[in-house]
Order: C-alpha cells, then sequence, then structure tokens
C-alpha cells in the first residue's frame, strides 16, 4: 500500500515535467531536452525563498502560516524565472532553427541542455543542495493506505495543475490557438493567430509548470543537484512517450504509471530492485518506441512533411 501512495506522489511529479515534453513537441515537434535542466535552475532558486522565509530554528515548530507563505513565494519565485529562461531559450536557440532540417533543432536542444547543465555545476557545485523544511510531517493512516500530508499535498497540487492546463489547452481561445497552431502552423498564420507568441507561449507554460514543480520535488524529496533534473527529464520523456508524445492527457497517465512502475521496481527484494531502477524505466521507452510508438492514447500530432 505505502508503495502505491510513493508511486502516485513521485509519478505525479514526472507527469508534470512530461506535460512541458509534450506541448513542446505537440506544438513544433521538438524533444526539448533542456527541460529538465529548466526544473532544476527552479529548485535552485526556490531553495533561498524557502530558506528566508520559513524559520529554522532548532527545534521550532513551524506553523501552517509560515508554511503556506514560503510555499507560495517559492512557487512563484520559481515560476517566473523558469517561464523567463524558457522563453529566452525559445526565443535564442530554437526559433532562429524553426524551418532548418529536424537535426539541427535536435542538436540544439542537446547542446542548450549541456549549457544550462554545466552553468548550474559552476553555480552550485557537485554536491547535492538540501531543501530547508517548509513543513512538519504528520502520517495519516486512511482505509489502509499511510499517506502523509506532504503525499497528500504533492499528489493533489500536481492533480490540480495538470487539470488546469487541460482546461486551459482544451477550453479557452488561447488554448485552441495552440491546438490550431500544433495542428497546421501555416493555416493558423492564415487565420490571424500570431504563432511565434503561441509558441512562445507554449514554454513559458511548460517551464512554470517545471518550475513550481520543482518547489513540491524539494518538499517531497528534499534535495537537488545539479544533473537532477537531467535524469528526471528521462523519465519525464519516457512518461510522455508512454502516454503518447504530444497529448496532454497521455503525459499525465505515462506520468503516473512511471512512477507507480518505478516505486514497484525499486523495492522489489527489500530494495534490490534500486539497481533495476533505470533499466526497467528506459527498458519501457525502448519497447514502447518499437511496439507502440503513438503511446497508450495516442497522439494529437501529425507529421508533417
Amino acid at each position: 500500500m505505502d508503495i502505491l501512495i510513493a508511486g502516485l506522489a513521485l509519478g505525479a511529479l514526472y507527469a508534470i515535467i512530461a506535460l512541458g515534453y509534450t506541448m513542446v513537441y505537440g506544438i513544433i515537434e521538438l524533444i526539448n531536452f533542456a527541460h529538465g535542466d529548466v526544473f532544476t535552475f527552479g529548485a535552485f532558486v526556490s531553495i533561498p525563498v524557502m530558506d528566508r522565509l520559513i524559520n529554522q530554528s532548532t527545534g521550532a515548530n513551524i506553523s501552517v502560516g509560515q508554511s503556506i507563505v514560503g510555499i507560495v513565494a517559492a512557487v512563484v519565485v520559481a515560476a517566473v524565472l523558469c517561464a523567463v529562461l524558457g522563453v529566452l531559450i525559445e526565443r535564442v536557440a530554437y526559433r532562429p532553427l524553426r524551418n532548418a532540417p529536424r537535426l539541427a533543432p535536435l542538436i540544439t536542444a542537446i547542446g542548450v541542455s549541456l549549457i544550462l547543465e554545466n552553468a548550474l555545476f559552476q553555480w552550485q557545485g557537485g554536491l547535492p543542495v538540501f531543501a530547508p523544511t517548509v513543513m512538519t510531517t504528520s502520517t495519516y493512516n486512511i482505509l489502509g493506505f499511510t499517506i502523509t500530508n506532504i503525499q497528500i499535498m504533492v499528489i493533489l497540487v500536481a492533480l490540480l495543475m495538470m487539470a488546469g492546463l487541460d482546461v486551459f489547452v482544451n477550453r479557452t481561445n488561447l488554448g485552441k490557438a495552440m491546438r490550431a497552431v500544433a495542428q497546421d502552423r501555416e493555416a493558423a498564420a492564415m487565420m490571424g493567430i500570431n504563432v511565434n507568441a503561441i509558441i512562445s507561449l507554449t514554454f513559458l507554460i511548460g517551464s512554470a509548470l517545471a518550475g513550481a514543480g520543482a518547489v513540491f520535488y524539494l518538499i517531497y524529496l528534499g534535495s537537488v543537484g545539479y544533473s537532477t533534473g537531467f535524469t528526471l527529464g528521462l523519465f519525464a520523456f519516457t512518461a510522455a512517450v508512454l502516454g503518447g508524445i504530444g497529448n496532454i492527457r497521455g503525459a499525465m497517465l505515462g506520468g503516473i504509471l512511471i512512477g507507480l512502475i518505478s516505486q514497484w521496481v525499486e523495492q522489489l527484494g527489500n530494495g534490490a530492485g534500486t539497481e533495476w531502477y533505470d533499466v526497467v524505466v528506459f527498458l519501457i521507452l525502448v519497447l514502447i518506441l518499437v511496439f507502440r510508438p503513438a503511446g497508450l492514447l495516442g497522439t494529437n500530432t501529425t507529421e508533417k512533411v
């Protein structure tokens, strides 16, 4: 039972990151490998915010008000700064290559990821950076499930963020414009849609979600390293492919499934499965690409020639 709850919490975090991959791919058919590093940047910038706003004196109880203020402030700062970084990456690195052969933006995405990762290493060093404690942990037993208040918060917030994005994309005019650009960029432009603005908006939303998700990742797992986002990004990419890259609901489903599977594998043999954790996740990626490249829920994009 504990594995199920832990898998749901971790899978919700994977899903938030996977949304950034699937949104960008759905619009411009680019795998934005720098997205995981944007996540790491969001985690790093949120740590001093939480540290400053929440009382960390030894033995002090953290009040609910302190927790709320610290978490909200960290989410806002991380989301805004990550959104700016995401838009900047799109404007500088990807927009000039929009009509180039597909290999060029793909190599550029890998290059941007390496640049960000090394910049984060120079900034924070090679050792993990630990986040401050932002809330007192409480444990509950609900219907035979043991769950903490932090796990409840992570799962609920992630679900709200995913549901909000789904409503935005499917029910608003901007969302309709995003879907139009994803379906046919040239036709959308002829209908008066500002394609460049919509693509920038996609990067902005995806990066902001990554920044917000990074805060809850820190609250849940407690530390982050300069290469954490790269590894998480690969898992989230696997989740996006599993659900159907380009499909927002598929990214949600894929993230939850990868979280559940990875936690189950990790607990095999009283923790002996940890060494097989990465192997199983990436084996899933290979199998999906071979036997069902469209993913579990298919894809919302069509191959453009």
